[in-house]
């Protein structure tokens, strides 16, 4: 099959790069055709030569700016299937956050492609059907959505030790705004006692501000501004990371705790590359893994703090753990997985 999957910019260096990779590396290993589409792609050429069966976009701005919904409409005609990944139906997410899509129930536009279902097919979201930013969804737009996880690419996670990132605790990810408190009260002070190693985006006022110019440089498409900041890691350093820290820790954002429907890749990251995850309290990680048996949860931050502890001073209880998180992952939660359930989508639909 041939999938095209919009993407604001190969050049981004947040989450939608590892997703992309993800869904890309997946699609190519399971002997699929896959291409991106970006700005710089005319939409209608890449439509009649590449003659995708399956477009994969989401319902932002950003998406909309660069699809002509009246010649989407022709190529669905002849047989395209659209997967739209839509925004939660009540966002909690500050205002502050412009690059975030707010809540579905606010903007008329967008309910009204979805209930017309000008925009596409079939939509989804990350968070479980329980989720109450989810809640409204199915009347509001007289259709339902389907829950499609997160997962790791098992293509680039793999158990690869390296001397240069060996520590004894590792994180990598965003510095968001809201996990600064959090960082502040609880992982920088365990900076005085073991080796603690931060990995990501953001770290930094300076690359905060040049992350909002990339942002918008990659919004209107401005290749000088789009590409002004690289990724701090290469996409195989990730597991070299998990693999050689004893323990790699995980912090989801307040509004996932809250409501519990989605976790991110680093939940299953983590495990596929051999590596000991200590997470906070997110209801469906606990239905994803046995906790105790396949990933260590804490309850709250001072309990936290305290499995960190414990495991760093014994690691014969970290083996069984990461084993049984390893094969739990490399079972049920890689793109692989992923792919496999939206090609069931679309042959149900087909």
């Amino acid at each position: 099959m041939r999938i095209l999957y919009q993407i604001p910019s190969l050049t981004t260096i947040y989450a939608g790069r590892t997703i992309y990779n993800g869904y890309k590396n997946a699609f190519l290993d399971l002997g699929h055709e896959f291409k991106p589409y970006t700005a710089d792609d005319n939409f209608q050429e890449m439509m009649d030569l590449f003659k995708p069966d399956i477009l994969i976009t989401g319902l932002s701005g950003w998406s909309l700016r660069y699809l002509d919904l009246d010649l989407l409409a022709k190529y669905r005609q002849k047989g395209l299937k659209v997967f739209v990944n839509i925004p939660f139906w009540s966002s909690p997410m500050s205002k502050l956050r412009i690059n975030e899509t707010p809540g579905l129930k606010e903007n008329k536009e967008f309910v009204e492609l979805i209930k017309s279902r000008r925009i596409g097919d079939i939509f989804f979201n990350s968070c479980g059907q329980y989720d109450e930013r989810m809640a409204g969804f199915e009347k509001g737009t007289g259709t339902k959505y389907e829950t499609i996880p997160l997962a790791a690419d098992k293509t680039i996670i793999k158990e690869n030790y390296d001397e240069s990132f060996k520590a004894d605790i590792s994180y990598i990810g965003t510095n968001l705004p809201e996990k600064r408190q959090f960082f502040k009260r609880y992982v920088f002070p365990l900076a005085k006692k073991y080796n603690l190693k931060l990995y990501g985006q953001d770290w930094t006022k300076f690359d905060q501000a040049l992350g909002w110019v990339q942002r918008f440089g990659q919004y209107f498409n401005i290749h000088m501004l789009a590409g002004i900041q690289k990724p701090k890691l290469k996409l195989d350093d990730e597991a070299k990371v998990y693999t050689s820290s004893a323990v790699s820790f995980n912090v989801h954002e307040d509004y996932q705790k809250e409501f519990g429907g989605d976790c991110n890749e680093r939940t299953f990251k983590i495990p596929l590359a051999g590596g000991f995850e200590v997470t906070d309290d997110v209801r469906c990680i606990r239905e994803y893994f046995v906790e105790g048996e396949e990933m260590v949860i804490a309850k709250n931050p001072g309990d936290w703090v305290e499995k960190i502890e414990y495991y760093l001073k014994n690691p014969e209880k970290r083996d069984p753990i990461i084993l049984k998180g390893k094969e739990k992952v490399a079972r049920f939660h890689t793109y692989h997985n992923r792919v496999d359930q939206l090609l069931n989508i679309y042959n149900s639909i087909k």
